[in-house]
């Protein structure tokens, strides 16, 4: 998400910045003047940085800028940096592509392997569809049965087409599941080289399937023939993107057999530290109060 075309998305719904290779995403706190910066799947700041950042905040009048290093958990502390509240699940799957299919499978819970030839038996059938067509019936399945079964929250109809309309076919692909021509499991799947960890991924970013239908298994056949299909492209990391212990979605994700990997965590920075804290209060009182409404 450091991308040069993942900024231009970004570039379309609010302001950014890119400062020493780091893409900064600004968004202002509702009914005051002031912004607050993110910096997603980034590097871990230098000291240099981290003054860059701070000099750069106080040109936007920032509260503060939150960031989240696209960097596996380790025993560090960065002067300046205080725990920030997490956008991203902390971990997360990583599955090795560079196994071969017979290994891939072995580290399957059977059940895994199991659900794949039920959706086999069926007929079910997996394909790249990236019409704007497929996309419209990915959205539905993702508000019409996705959100509503596991009771998360998602971003709007309108910012997945803006998102769908600005990396389509580049770094955004469309996967879709299909039983007798219809549409049963949708994944969106980002590929794009990771300049943190050298290589080329690609991730599972989100995910959609029917209320009905459930018995064929569909989604599990889609991530396995995805992940074959991206093998023989070359890809070494598949990312599940988020992991959650208790979680369905860990659950499904867990039987692949893929690597339980902890990232270093979310860290904010301070640029006026007075109205940060009391932002941080307030953001708290918010989520809990969304929760309880849940």
């Amino acid at each position: 998400m450091q991308s040069w075309e993942w900024g231009e998305f970004r570039g379309k719904r609010q302001p950014i910045n890119r400062i020493e290779n780091m893409l900064v995403v600004w968004t202002r706190i509702k009914y005051t003047p002031w912004l607050f910066g993110y910096i997603p799947m980034g590097k871990l700041p230098s000291y240099e940085d981290i003054k860059l950042l701070s000099n750069l905040g106080k040109k936007r009048k920032a509260i503060g800028i939150r960031m989240e290093p696209n960097v596996l958990k380790q025993d560090i502390k960065i002067d300046g940096l205080v725990i920030g509240r997490p956008l991203f699940k902390k971990k997360t799957y990583w599955w090795d592509l560079t196994k071969n299919e017979e290994e891939l499978l072995k580290a399957m819970h059977p059940k895994g392997r199991y659900n794949i030839k039920v959706a086999l038996k069926h007929g079910v059938e997996v394909c790249e569809d990236n019409s704007d067509e497929a996309f419209e019936n990915y959205l539905d399945l993702m508000f019409e049965g996705t959100t509503k079964r596991q009771g998360i929250y998602s971003h709007s109809r309108n910012y997945h087409r803006q998102l769908w309309d600005s990396l389509k076919g580049e770094i955004a692909h469309l996967w879709i599941a299909e039983l007798n021509g219809k549409i049963l499991a949708a994944n969106l799947i980002f590929e794009f080289k990771d300049n943190i960890l050298h290589c080329e991924k690609i991730y599972y970013a989100y995910g959609a399937s029917a209320l009905e239908h459930k018995e064929v298994m569909a989604p599990t056949l889609l991530l396995w023939e995805i992940a074959k299909f991206y093998k023989y492209k070359g890809i070494k990391i598949f990312d599940l993107w988020g992991a959650e212990e208790g979680k369905g979605f860990s659950r499904f994700k867990s039987q692949f057999g893929a690597d339980l990997v902890e990232a270093i965590g979310t860290f904010d920075l301070p640029i006026n530290k007075p109205l940060y804290w009391v932002f941080r209060i307030a953001e708290e009182v918010r989520w809990r109060i969304l929760r309880i409404l849940k």
